[in-house]
């Protein structure tokens, strides 16, 4: 039985488990990748004799992993996924809280008096058609291969989405030898005003802006042209690689009529990022609409607690909002945490915590509103019959279409699921819930909001028979 049991080993999930360490609590972290950092922090493998990554500009990153690996009451089990949360059948007893796990020696369930959820996110998917093609690419998939694995997926390459991260990831690639073709851009050029109004989240931050002034100017240098009012709208195989149709949008991002086109051997989408809240709608924690924040998130208290006993949640859970603020509400959700295991609040770290979430909360809060996807126009790229809209149950576009117009009182998503079987396939809607959702809402003139979330079952994600029965062993 651990005192603490956490699934995620980024920012936030390294920052609780050392806050609850300190205090001389145990504490678990299982985490799906080979090493400690998560997305944001990913490293080579430790084959390759190399402890740390390029970190860039979060100085502060190295001392966060070093005393997480090193911290004696930390137990890691890498390569392992939580799939389920598991609760005892005794009321009363409040220490019945089981993790269900899969991990290269089978399944166990880890025991745990409290969770903590902060499980990360992943790049918000766009249907358009072509997008389950080979080659085409998510923005963090292209950053774990960099990074982990030093590997440049193709040397023709086309950018299209809306995040700032596709800038930077423009710098990487370029130090990686890529040919980049266009970096197209949905929003404007930010004016003069909207500049201004960026200006508190630039105290603190001043690494931050000074890495996507040093990729910009790479950019720039290489001579790659940046489209803006720009979005993909299809996709098809050729015989080097991909035709990628690009699409000039008005501010709304619909479609002007006005296209062209470009060869290129990958292309890369970064429209921004889903929280990954699967795991905890699985045990029981109630989600809040947050399109700014990456969409569903985790409802919380001040405490980072959830609203399922004894479940606290902390980074891109809460809303996907960067690797300090993550960091901070680690930390605090940790101190918390440990508060309630007995220990004495440490004020004194809690308020500089508070400080320092309060300072990325002002960065973070101008780069969503700055850099918010406009989901209903990017759901209007599925709409051609053919186009796949769920990839794992291969619905496409014409039966969601007539799922619509031929059941008018259908306004959710698990209505649409169980006519059409979206969100049945193993990612449990991961990939579709999101387009669905914004269809409804264009269909019923609806906010995506009111059209709901896929509900979540055990498993959350797809594990071996052999697991259950391990796990019933125990």
């Amino acid at each position: 039985m651990h005192d603490l049991g956490i699934v995620g080993a980024g920012p936030a999930g390294m920052a609780a488990a050392l806050a609850v360490a300190d205090m001389g609590f145990s504490v678990i972290v299982v985490d799906e990748q080979a090493r400690a950092g998560g997305q944001i922090f990913r490293r080579p493998p430790e084959a390759w004799g190399e402890r740390h990554g390029v970190y860039r500009p979060y100085a502060w990153a190295r001392d966060l992993i070093e005393r997480f690996e090193d911290h004696p009451k930390i137990t890691a089990a890498f390569r392992a996924t939580a799939f389920g949360v598991l609760r005892g059948n005794d009321k009363d007893d409040r220490a019945s809280l089981e993790l269900a796990v899969s991990s290269p020696d089978g399944g166990q369930r880890v025991s745990a008096r409290r969770l903590l959820l902060a499980t990360g996110a992943y790049d918000m998917p766009v249907a358009f058609p072509g997008w389950t093609l080979p080659g085409v690419m998510t923005a963090g998939a292209i950053q774990s291969l960099i990074k982990s694995q030093k590997l440049l997926s193709g040397k023709r390459v086309v950018l299209a989405g809306s995040h700032p991260i596709q800038l930077i990831l423009a710098g990487q690639l370029l130090d990686a030898g890529a040919d980049i073709v266009e970096i197209a851009l949905a929003r404007d050029l930010p004016g003069l005003k909207e500049m201004a109004r960026g200006l508190p989240a630039v105290p603190g931050h001043v690494s931050i802006f000074t890495e996507a002034v040093r990729a910009l100017s790479k950019i720039m240098r290489h001579g790659v042209p940046i489209r803006w009012r720009t979005v993909v709208s299809e996709a098809t195989p050729e015989d080097t690689g991909l035709r990628v149709r690009l699409e000039t949008v008005d501010p709304s991002w619909l479609g002007t009529g006005e296209s062209h086109l470009h060869e290129a051997d990958i292309l890369v989408l970064g429209y921004g990022f889903t929280p990954s809240t699967e795991l905890a709608r699985q045990a029981g924690c109630e989600m809040k609409w947050d399109s700014a924040g990456g969409g569903w998130t985790v409802l919380h208290d001040a405490r980072f607690q959830s609203t399922a006993p004894d479940i606290f949640v902390a980074g891109e859970p809460t809303g996907v909002a960067g690797a300090e603020r993550a960091w901070a509400e680690g930390h605090i959700a940790g101190l918390f945490i440990a508060a309630s295991l007995g220990a004495k609040l440490d004020d004194r770290a809690l308020s500089h915590s508070t400080r320092r979430l309060i300072r990325a909360g002002r960065f973070s809060d101008v780069m969503q509103t700055m850099f918010e996807p406009k989901r209903k126009a990017l759901a209007e790229l599925s709409r051609q019959d053919e186009t796949v809209i769920c990839r794992c149950e291969e619905v496409r576009n014409r039966q969601i279409e007539d799922a619509l117009q031929n059941n008018p009182f259908i306004q959710s998503v698990n209505a649409v699921k169980l006519e059409c079987r979206s969100g049945m396939g193993v990612c449990q809607g991961r990939y579709c819930e999101g387009t669905v959702a914004a269809r409804i809402g264009n269909a019923r003139e609806a906010s995506i909001e009111a059209s709901g979330y896929y509900n979540a079952h055990l498993p959350v994600k797809p594990v071996a028979l052999q697991v259950y029965r391990d796990i019933s062993k125990d």
